[in-house]
């Protein structure tokens, strides 16, 4: 059952006495101590970084959490060592909170080496998971779907871990917050969600930017627990989260809390401030400063003596001094540094050779064979997607799955893809290995930020300390009029980004194998798999074996011309191959198999056998796998071609749905036979 529980609607409003009573009566001295050192920390942390700022020490943004610190004091107090945090572009203060350093910090924002993201991050991309802060993002709401994920990761283990995400006010308008919301409350994650209401989402007004003036109360719509407290009150914030941890580590599902407060910095330093609000009102905040505030109780209401606190002031001062000054003394990471991390370490994986006589497998069925096989071995992969529960899948790609592994390891979703691969974003970071169906890879587009803004990137933003085994797969291609939203391709554009493997097998022997090596690593693939190919057969080896990427096959052996082509487009070539040979033609065809990484080694030593190289694409030609491959024969085997580069490549149209006009903008085989025999007269 759903609650809101309103101990403050607004951070104006006197505080409740009898709520923070409640907070502080289960706290001995040594917790309300560590609260008063946790916001120091984060405060005194803060303005030495903007000091350090003016100084000219940090070379990009810089934004504080100044005004805000007993919202991660009063949460992370209640966090365990492997309870895991995600946040957001102001995340200086949930870092500190959960357990970071100052210097490592400060290090960070300096670029140096000893940053806790080794100087690839600076002030909005902080990693440090060995403290269980897995990382902070210069996006606005990836953290919510993250921070999903991770419950998800704990709720499968089983292992009573509790995931936070810190966001702002603006991120509650952010699709993310309703996808990650809605998947936290059918799923009964293990999840605090914490708005950090600070008035304003850069510097537009909450109260220009929502419909209704609160935050807390959304979760209601969500069948969630939801509070909104006064975030300057540390006792308050300290009680709520107190109460959603319980729950959460309880198996009673996520919380939403809205903290209301005040960011009494800039939006960053070194941008103007009083444009959009007023001098008046910033120092009407200070007055209202959360650690003076607790100090005032402390001694008050507590009988700490002031003597006490000002020696926890002057260590924590002391220790922030201490870490600047070991920051500023660090080195920078060497310029080698700069391209490491992008993938994990590859493991020595050797193809073992076909056997032509193996039993007869469809390509589908080879890919439910393989991912049967990594689900048996490792209770930590799970799939999610629209329909691969007990359906078993749109094209069967779960058939026979759900029965064997449940619901929590074949989740059906809603249909949100920007919000379940954040979510397998996150659970991949804390530990499982998700994969995502997107059944067409058309609809992945809708995730797109999530992949390329976050998946791709987090082995290298976090040095390697975090993995991102994720596999999302998904049809692709032309066929069948299914017009122009469930036939992309888009591989060239996904081999563009750093940190993506990107797999288009076009046999179904090649589709076990790749899958396999898929789920066994530790980098996010795209596996993508032609619709036209999913039924036909061949030959596939029972029991387990991994083809590794970046190996292409070749596919028929000739000497007077190379054709390489992946997916369908490798089945019309070596037709084509075939009816040329009836004229004594030799050709060779080549299917790389993975785009990304691409057998440059392979696809050479063709061209300087056979001096002529046609490529074949289904998508259309510019700025493709096509135009690639045809700049890496010009680039690198100039001197070993007797002819020109050719190319057949798909339309540069939206693919139509009429049989008809849908056959003039892909690649046909007659095309691809006349191009070969264009080419072998030249």
């Amino acid at each position: 059952m759903s609650r809101t529980e309103k101990t403050s609607t607004t951070a104006a409003k006197p505080r409740d006495k009898r709520s923070t009573a409640k907070a502080a009566a289960g706290l001995d001295r040594e917790a309300l101590l560590g609260l008063f050192r946790s916001m120091l920390v984060i405060r005194l942390t803060e303005e030495e970084l903007a000091r350090c700022h003016q100084r000219g020490l940090i070379h990009g943004a810089c934004h504080t959490y100044v005004g805000q610190e007993a919202i991660a004091a009063g949460v992370c107090a209640h966090l365990e060592p492997a309870d895991v945090v995600f946040s957001t572009h102001r995340g200086h203060g949930h870092a500190l909170a959960k357990g970071l350093p100052p210097g490592q910090l400060i290090a960070e924002l300096f670029g140096r080496a000893t940053g806790c993201s080794r100087g690839r991050g600076g002030s909005m991309h902080i990693f440090a998971p060995e403290i269980g802060m897995l990382g902070t993002s210069g996006i606005v709401g990836p953290c919510i779907l993250q921070a999903a994920g991770g419950g998800y990761a704990f709720k499968l283990a089983q292992n009573g871990g509790v995931a936070a995400a810190f966001f702002g006010d603006g991120a509650v308008n952010n699709a993310a917050f309703h996808e990650g919301l809605n998947m936290a409350a059918i799923w009964k994650l293990p999840v605090l969600f914490i708005c950090e209401n600070n008035q304003f989402a850069t510097e537009v007004p909450f109260s220009e930017a929502s419909g209704i003036p609160d935050v807390g109360r959304r979760a209601a719509n969500y069948g969630l627990a939801g509070e909104e407290v006064d975030g300057n009150d540390v006792l308050a914030v300290h009680a709520a989260a107190a109460r959603a941890v319980e729950r959460a580590r309880a198996g009673e599902g996520a919380t939403l809390i809205e903290c209301k407060t005040y960011r009494t910095r800039a939006h960053a330093e070194g941008m103007g401030d009083f444009d959009y609000r007023t001098r008046e009102e910033v120092a009407a905040w200070k007055e209202r400063c959360p650690i003076a505030a607790f100090r005032r109780r402390l001694e008050e209401e507590y009988g700490i003596a002031a003597g006490d606190l000002d020696a926890i002031e002057q260590q924590v001062a002391d220790d922030v001094a201490r870490g600047r000054a070991d920051a500023e003394a660090a080195p920078p990471p060497t310029a080698a540094d700069a391209t490491t991390h992008v993938y994990a370490e590859p493991r020595d994986i050797r193809e073992p050779a076909a056997d032509p006589a193996a039993r007869p497998l469809s390509f589908i069925a080879a890919t439910v064979e393989a991912l049967d096989s990594a689900m048996a071995a490792d209770p930590s992969v799970f799939v999610l997607g629209e329909g691969i529960g007990r359906r078993g899948g749109n094209f069967r790609t779960t058939a026979g799955l759900f029965a064997k592994y449940g619901p929590d390891r074949l989740r059906d979703t809603p249909i949100s893809e920007r919000g379940f691969t954040g979510l397998a974003c996150g659970a991949a970071m804390a530990g499982a290995r998700p994969v995502v169906d997107f059944m067409f890879v058309d609809f992945l587009l809708d995730a797109w930020g999530e992949i390329v803004n976050q998946i791709a990137k987090v082995q290298f933003m976090s040095s390697g300390r975090l993995k991102m085994p994720v596999v999302l797969r998904g049809c692709i291609g032309i066929g069948h009029s299914a017009a122009t939203h469930h036939s992309g391709s888009y591989y060239g554009m996904f081999a563009q980004v750093p940190g993506l493997r990107v797999v288009v097998p076009s046999t179904p022997r090649d589709a076990k194998g790749l899958f396999l090596h898929a789920l066994r690593g530790d980098d996010p693939v795209l596996f993508l798999e032609h619709r036209e190919l999913l039924q036909l057969k061949g030959p596939v080896e029972e029991g387990d074996f991994e083809i590794p990427f970046g190996k292409a096959r070749i596919a028929r052996a000739g000497t007077d011309a190379t054709v390489v082509a992946v997916g369908r487009m490798n089945h019309l070539c070596l037709a084509a191959a075939e009816a040329v040979a009836k004229d004594g033609a030799s050709v060779e065809v080549i299917d790389p198999r993975t785009v990304s990484p691409l057998d440059a080694d392979a696809i050479l030593a063709s061209v300087a056998k056979t001096g002529r190289l046609l490529v074949v694409d289904e998508p259309a030609g510019p700025c493709g796998l096509a135009a690639e491959i045809a700049a890496l024969a010009a680039d690198r085997g100039f001197d070993d071609l007797d002819a020109p580069v050719r190319r057949v490549t798909g339309v540069p149209s939206p693919t139509p749905y009429a049989p008809v006009l849908e056959e003039q903008v892909v690649p046909s085989a007659a095309a691809i036979e006349a191009a070969i025999r264009g080419l072998l007269a030249e």
